[in-house]
């Protein structure tokens, strides 16, 4: 009996690492539909919303902190195809994005933390990925303003011109689409309960 308890825990232990890293994985490869600088247009957002919601707080920041360390350590897997610790380590022009990256470990723990407590139905997930924007972008923000002294409002170059106000419409599709995706009351839930923690 207690042979069989130690596979059934070894077997969730590896299907919640392979959850893990397929998340890291997935949010690596919405990096890479990407356009537009200092801060690039990707399908991040949806990706780290969309997995945080299935995964719950604990998964989901493992995730995003693997994605970081993976490409920390120079795999490719930023947006464009960087790379490099200097992306997550240094603000400075050339990386203004850095805090965004950094943005999605607080917007996992606090979309993940939602769908833990109240569920992961859509009109749950649409608020709390809400809330996950805004601990996004604090981050993200306050590294542009550092890498690219520029006021943080006004006409022209601002921090909230550069940072904000251009993703502010794609980022709301992007929190409705992804509470579509992981809405239990979708045809493709039970699918999706699947993967949730027990």
């Amino acid at each position: 009996m207690q042979e069989q308890q130690w596979a059934v825990s070894r077997e969730s232990v590896l299907a919640n690492v392979g959850l893990v890293v397929g998340a890291a994985a997935i949010t690596a490869m919405a990096a890479q539909i990407s356009f537009g600088a200092p801060v690039p247009t990707t399908l991040q957002t949806l990706a780290v919303f969309a997995t945080s919601a299935v995964l719950g707080a604990r998964r989901a920041v493992a995730a995003q902190l693997l994605y970081l360390a993976t490409g920390a350590v120079g795999a490719p897997v930023f947006a464009d195809g960087r790379g490099g610790a200097d992306i997550v380590t240094q603000a400075n022009p050339l990386h203004a994005s850095g805090g965004f990256l950094w943005g999605f470990v607080l917007a996992a723990f606090v979309v993940g933390f939602a769908a833990d407590r109240f569920g992961h139905g859509f009109w749950t997930m649409v608020p709390a990925m809400l809330v996950g924007s805004v601990a996004l972008y604090l981050p993200g923000l306050l590294w542009l303003h550092q890498a690219i002294p520029v006021p943080w409002t006004g006409g022209g170059g601002t921090v909230l011109n550069y940072g904000l106000w251009p993703f502010a419409l794609g980022d709301l599709a992007k929190i409705l689409a992804a509470a579509a995706i992981v809405d239990p009351n979708a045809p493709w839930g039970r699918w999706v309960d699947r993967l949730r923690p027990a």
